[in-house]
């Protein structure tokens, strides 16, 4: 038995004797099947020519990504704290080299996830670490390894430890999620949106889109709703899914400035 992985999603399959005949979360319209077709492969496979590169956001916020890129293409985050580490997002690949590179920086205390299309090896990251993950239950019907160490939340909002939150913002998905870092930024405070605010190009700015790769906006009532979502906290800088996607500074101006140029041009 073997858990085939999406290679257009990265999203890794609860244990089968041949790979599925779909991947749901590439069907859906937020996604979609690769150009040639539904492939699959293996985190064995992935191992054998793909590697993570480590390295330093900022002070205690480190970034891990996987070379040459693969699926989506996201890199994960680690958050230090004294109380513990949290790993944001995730990411499909998971090796030894990996592992023991996150342990000399602390290890991971839990795992929070902003939405299904990051969810990738969850399950093997959870267990590499012995590490709970927090997903919103507005989304459990996207996870495709269940696993007893899946904690689905609910409501608004889930308090961590050292005064970080989880933030439903939605949008994107139902249950999409921030995660609001207050000790970041010289203590000015972060954002970290995956792709629910995702910083754009011009990183004075952040966009909100049902769908990315298809260009499926949102409405204004659900890109009000985000705001207002993240509004009661303080930040000054947000990282996105990407290396380099950082609105480094006067991220809440920027927010509201973005959020005031979409709803127009949706007007």
């Amino acid at each position: 038995m073997t858990h085939f992985m999406c290679k257009t999603c990265g999203t890794q399959f609860a244990a089968s004797e041949t790979p599925p005949m779909h991947c749901p979360i590439c069907e859906d319209e937020r996604q979609y099947i690769g150009w040639k077709g539904q492939q699959w492969t293996t985190l064995a496979d992935l191992q054998a020519d793909h590697h993570n590169v480590i390295k330093e956001e900022e002070p205690n916020l480190t970034g891990i990504g996987t070379q040459p890129g693969f699926a989506i293409g996201q890199r994960a985050l680690l958050v230090q704290t004294p109380e513990g580490n949290l790993l944001w997002d995730c990411i499909s690949l998971i090796d030894e080299a990996t592992i023991t590179a996150v342990n000399n920086l602390g290890g991971i205390r839990a795992i929070a996830i902003s939405h299904p299309h990051y969810y990738s090896s969850m399950i093997e990251w959870s267990r590499a670490f012995d590490a709970p993950i927090y997903l919103h239950a507005a989304d459990q019907q996207w996870v495709m390894r269940p696993d007893t160490a899946v904690e689905f939340w609910q409501g608004e909002t889930k308090p961590l430890w050292a005064g970080m939150t989880l933030i439903r913002g939605g949008g994107h998905f139902e249950g999409g999620t921030v995660l609001h870092w207050p000790a970041g930024a010289d203590g000015k405070g972060v954002l970290l949106t995956g792709d629910i605010l995702q910083v754009v190009s011009d990183r004075r700015y952040v966009s909100f889109m049902y769908s990315y790769p298809n260009l499926i906006p949102l409405p204004a009532r659900e890109v009000r709703r985000i705001v207002a979502a993240v509004e009661p906290y303080a930040y000054d800088r947000i990282y996105g899914a990407w290396w380099d996607r950082v609105v480094a500074e006067n991220a809440k101006t920027a927010v509201h400035r973005s959020a005031d140029r979409y709803i127009q041009h949706l007007q």
